[in-house]
């Protein structure tokens, strides 16, 4: 004979789960909005670095698809990417990244301090996003195990990072930074390529400069350098203006929900 389980039993029972599901929403709803103030933060302090986020996001993506992610990977690529390069808003690194003239030795060892720094950041969101410090912390490794800050070689650098790095590297050569001069699409191919199985996975080398992703790497390219692109970058501190990501903390703005909860 089966055993009656009562039903205020089972009606507790369910009550715990939907309490508990609320309260995973509503921590997921906070870890999401977080992730959207340190964007917007990055934005405050150096929109420079914003901008190349973005970038980096957008051919990060681009190469994530071509190799066949799943949306749940494809997310975590996304956000190491906005992320990578965080750890640059430290004190000590805010001076150096802002001057005109090239490295000294002395500042890219400061430099170099950056991908640990940016993961001890973004360490408190490890209960919801694990691979994404880890992967900020990696996105200076190399494939050959020359890289820093822990010497990690091949598969054992997060597969998020080895995308970043492609994508981060390609931004670098083809976008005018501070120290150095935006240079074409070419020269950032040649780099790439000439990095293959040493700075680079070369498996995601060979998918990168596919003939098919390579076209959508340069259509990306071209939309980011464009005055559009660029006039909605400057209004992105806007009322209203929404950041280039697919992750979003709220369906609508503070505005309709205060219109909401008036009388």
């Amino acid at each position: 004979m089966r055993d009656i389980v009562p039903i205020s039993v089972g009606a507790a029972a369910t009550g715990l789960v939907l309490r508990e599901h609320t309260l995973r929403s509503r921590a997921e709803r906070l870890s999401a909005a977080t992730m959207e103030t340190l964007l917007n933060t990055i934005d405050a302090n150096d929109a420079v670095t914003g901008d190349h986020v973005r970038r980096v996001a957008d051919y990060a993506l681009i190469l994530g698809e071509a190799a066949g992610l799943d949306d749940k990977t494809l997310h975590s690529v996304e956000r190491v990417a906005l992320f990578h390069d965080i750890g640059k808003l430290h004190g000590a690194l805010t001076d150096i990244f802002h001057e005109s003239s090239k490295l000294t030795p002395k500042e890219r060892r400061a430099v170099m301090t950056h991908p640990l720094r940016g993961a001890g950041v973004l360490a408190p969101l490890s209960a919801f996003y694990p691979e994404l410090a880890k992967g900020v912390a990696a996105h200076h490794e190399r494939w050959d195990g020359t890289g820093y800050p822990r010497g990690l070689k091949a598969r054992k650098i997060p597969l998020e990072a080895r995308i970043v790095s492609i994508a981060d590297s390609f931004d670098a050569i083809t976008h005018r930074r501070r120290y150095s001069h935006a240079r074409s699409l070419s020269a950032a191919v040649k780099a790439i390529s000439d990095g293959k199985g040493t700075q680079f996975d070369p498996d995601l080398v060979d998918l990168f400069l596919s003939r098919r992703v390579l076209a959508r790497i340069e259509s990306a390219m071209r939309r980011a350098h464009s005055p559009q692109r660029k006039s909605a970058n400057r209004r992105r501190g806007e009322k209203n203006a929404a950041p280039d990501i697919t992750f979003r903390w709220r369906p609508r703005s503070l505005e309709s929900q205060s219109r909401d909860r008036q009388p």
